[in-house]
């Protein structure tokens, strides 16, 4: 990570104008990544119903136990993660995005680290997170960070569990 990359809480409403932005930058991604993905991501997640999880993120995601973080390099919002609690032992990592121009930074390994040590801060003793089986560069970061891969943590529809992959960190 350079000392140009800074990883910081989204707490202005600004920053989560931003984390909205980021979100929905992250389906159009989704959705021109393949064809396979689009299917998925318009049957999981319909663009009114996106529209309504993207606006409730500040609360699901809120402290003192929930996080979203921004990623600014060069002081530009390139990114965004968060995660919120299952229960009180486990927490579920989402929306890890960087921006193209962002990629190879290593932004998407600082967001996913600062994510860890929140979690391990926060009491959680275990991390849940889901990647697209198509995701090869996510599926090696979640993997060189000690995710171990794990089946299905939720109850999804068997077409959907096989297009995923899912990992698990005990912290």
């Amino acid at each position: 990570m350079t000392s140009e990359l800074v990883i910081r809480l989204a707490v202005t409403a600004a920053d989560h104008n931003a984390v909205q932005t980021l979100c929905w930058e992250y389906r159009a991604y989704l959705e021109a990544f393949s064809g396979e993905m689009r299917e998925t991501v318009s049957l999981a997640y319909p663009k009114e119903a996106y529209a309504e999880l993207i606006a409730q993120l500040p609360e699901k995601h809120a402290r003192p136990k929930g996080i979203i973080l921004l990623a600014e390099l060069r002081g530009r919002v390139i990114g965004c993660g968060m995660s919120h609690p299952l229960n009180d032992r486990d927490t579920e990592v989402k929306r890890v995005f960087v921006r193209a121009e962002a990629r190879g930074t290593g932004a998407g390994r600082a967001i996913s680290q600062a994510l860890i040590d929140q979690a391990r801060s926060d009491g959680f003793s275990r991390i849940l997170l889901d990647t697209s089986r198509q995701f090869e560069g996510p599926q090696k970061l979640y993997e060189s960070l000690g995710f171990k891969s794990r089946g299905p943590y939720s109850d999804l529809p068997p077409d959907f569990v096989q297009l995923l992959v899912f990992y698990e960190l005990t912290l």
